[in-house]
C-alpha cells in the first residue's frame, strides 16, 4: 500500500511539475502570461538547545487560478540531532489546494509524503519508513499572507513527525 501511495503521489508531483513547466497554450496576450500566476514560498527553520539542532528547508510554489482557487507543490528537507542520543534526516514533498471563501477566510487541503530516518546512538534499531500526512486547515487571509490551524486526518501517535494532529501554520506566497 505505502508504495502504492508513493507512486501515486509520484505521477502526481510529476504532473503538476510538467504543468508549470508547459507555457500556457491558450494564453492570448503575452507568452509569460503563465508565470504571471505563479507565486513563490515556504518555510526556514531553525532550532538549538544544549546538544541539540534542528534546521528545515521547505520551498513551494502555487499557481494562482483565480482570486479564490490555488493549487501547487512543495519540498522539504528537515535534519535533527541530539548529542550522543539520535540523528534523523525527513525528506518529502506535497501537493496543495488552496480556496478563499472570502478573501479573509482561506481552506486548505494538503497531502504530504515524507521519507523518515532516525539513526539512534543506543540499542534502539534505526527506522527508514514513509509517512503520509493529509493535512485540512483554515486560517486568516490577507495579501500575501496567512496565519491559521491545520488537521492531519492521517495521524500516526507511533510514526508521526509531528508532535500532535493538530498544528498552527504561516504561509506566504509573493
Amino acid at each position: 500500500m505505502k508504495k502504492t501511495i508513493f507512486k501515486c503521489l509520484t505521477k502526481i508531483l510529476f504532473s503538476v511539475v510538467v504543468l508549470f513547466c508547459t507555457n500556457n497554450s491558450f494564453a492570448q496576450n503575452q507568452e509569460n502570461e503563465f508565470w504571471d500566476h505563479v507565486r513563490f514560498g515556504g518555510g526556514i527553520g531553525l532550532s538549538f538547545g544544549d546538544g541539540f539542532f534542528s534546521g528545515t528547508l521547505a520551498p513551494s510554489a502555487i499557481y494562482q487560478f483565480n482570486n479564490q482557487f490555488a493549487a501547487g507543490v512543495a519540498l522539504s528537507g528537515t535534519y535533527n540531532s541530539l548529542k550522543n542520543r539520535y540523528t534523523s534526516t525527513i525528506l518529502g514533498g506535497s501537493i496543495i489546494a488552496l480556496y478563499n471563501v472570502i478573501p479573509e477566510i482561506q481552506l486548505s487541503a494538503e497531502f504530504e509524503e515524507l521519507n523518515v530516518t532516525r539513526n539512534y546512538e543506543y540499542n534502539i534499531p534505526n527506522q527508514n519508513y514513509w509517512y503520509p500526512g493529509l493535512f485540512i486547515g483554515a486560517g486568516f487571509h490577507t495579501n500575501n499572507f496567512t496565519i491559521g490551524i491545520r488537521y492531519d486526518v492521517l495521524y500516526d501517535d507511533n510514526k508521526s513527525i509531528y508532535a500532535q494532529a493538530w498544528a498552527p501554520f504561516v504561509r506566504i506566497y509573493f
